[in-house]
């Protein structure tokens, strides 16, 4: 089954409401010109529950099918948060907004969904109900693990849940899809050391933390290479090194700065327990003294077996069983839907947006020729999930 012709028949409506997006970029909780068109939009097609304020800001619509009471409820989710970009597209529908742009394609996610929300609103071919999320700050903020804390997923029944990314570099009119870990857990960490600082011409006198920090960042990379069995994907960066103020000085204390990413939960606990050893006693080997401070971050998101078999034959339907890639190498970034995926059973996919620039990068755009795509994946997955009686 290709592209739904309904859906193409207004998709110069959709990508008008992915520019408009686009144009007017807000971050993290505070999307509330972006929350309230979709809010807006969501009632004027017709959605038999629209509400707003879930996990601070993000909107929530159910559509029921046409045999009320009967089937089940899935949640379908898009993300609506840009990012702290700087945009230069140069394109007519640019940010409005200097600092802020939609450089990870949340603007056309969010429009997609609502597309296939003005579909399933007109046409009702399916039984049960379809649970449409659109939520805020996924980059950074934690949106995904607000909305859960909110009794999302209780509060409207939701039984497996689904989630959909643009990716660059897969071409247009393809989707991919894993089962297990597709986005890796993101934590963070604080490395403080203290040695004695002193006179920079006499670095015997002081026990020198830049030096301990500087053979820290190296050690470190060892923990992977040699404690980490070599088929279980694992990245520690060090991205921060804070240390002095002056050219003659040996200073007292440095920091360091970095991320974790794992993709099983064995090698995410494995880490920071093994840091957490490792870095005072090599410290302590240079005569300073140094304390691991772990931040967790995002888990790991985890596509159901099942649900990810199901994602991927959905997908099929709409371009093909030639142009799914149901193995697809997983991604070391990382993805708040992983808190929904915890809850409930469901499947996180990519779809190709073709060669452009790179998430995040200030010259990317969402391929709006995706959009019929994404929204008829979102039509369909519905229909097969929730058929009609």
């Amino acid at each position: 089954m290709p592209i739904l012709n309904r859906i193409a028949d207004f998709q110069a409506e959709i990508v008008g409401w992915r520019q408009d997006f686009h144009a007017h970029p807000e971050l993290l909780f505070d999307v509330k010109r972006t929350a309230g068109r979709v809010e807006e939009l969501l009632k004027q097609f017709g959605c038999d529950e629209v509400v707003a304020g879930i996990g601070r800001t993000g909107v929530v619509a159910v559509i029921n099918g046409r045999t009320e009471g009967a089937g089940r409820t899935i949640g379908l989710r898009a993300d609506m948060d840009a990012l702290p970009i700087t945009e230069r597209t140069a394109k007519p529908y640019a940010s409005t907004t200097p600092g802020k742009m939609h450089a990870c394609g949340h603007d056309g996610h969010t429009a997609m969904l609502l597309g296939a929300a003005k579909y399933l609103a007109e046409t009702r071919n399916f039984s049960g109900k379809a649970v449409l999320i659109f939520q805020p700050a996924e980059d950074g903020g934690g949106g995904g693990r607000e909305m859960v804390k909110d009794g999302l997923l209780e509060r409207f029944g939701i039984e497996e849940v689904y989630g959909m990314h643009n990716m660059p570099g897969i071409p247009l009119g393809h989707f991919a899809i894993r089962e297990g870990g597709i986005m890796a857990a993101t934590d963070q960490f604080v490395i403080d050391i203290e040695g004695r600082g002193g006179h920079a011409a006499r670095p015997h006198a002081t026990v020198d933390p830049v030096i301990v920090a500087s053979q820290l960042v190296t050690a470190m990379q060892t923990i992977v290479s040699r404690n980490i069995d070599p088929l279980r994907p694992a990245v520690l960066s060090v991205t921060v090194i804070e240390a002095g103020e002056a050219f003659n000085v040996i200073p007292r204390t440095a920091r360091l700065k970095g991320t974790m990413r794992t993709l099983d939960r064995e090698t995410r606990e494995f880490l920071p327990e093994k840091l957490r050893q490792f870095v005072p006693d090599f410290a302590a080997s240079f005569g300073a003294t140094a304390r691991f401070n772990y931040m967790p971050g995002y888990p790991v998101t985890v596509n159901t077996a099942e649900e990810t078999r199901f994602a991927a034959a959905v997908a099929a339907d709409i371009v093909g069983t030639d142009r799914i890639d149901d193995a697809v190498d997983a991604s070391m970034g990382g993805e708040d839907f992983s808190y929904m995926l915890e809850k409930r059973p469901g499947a996180y996919i990519f779809l190709g947006n073709g060669d452009s620039s790179e998430l995040h990068t200030d010259t990317y755009d969402f391929n709006d020729e995706a959009i019929p795509l994404g929204a008829s994946y979102w039509v369909r997955l519905v229909e097969r999930a929730l058929p009609a009686a």
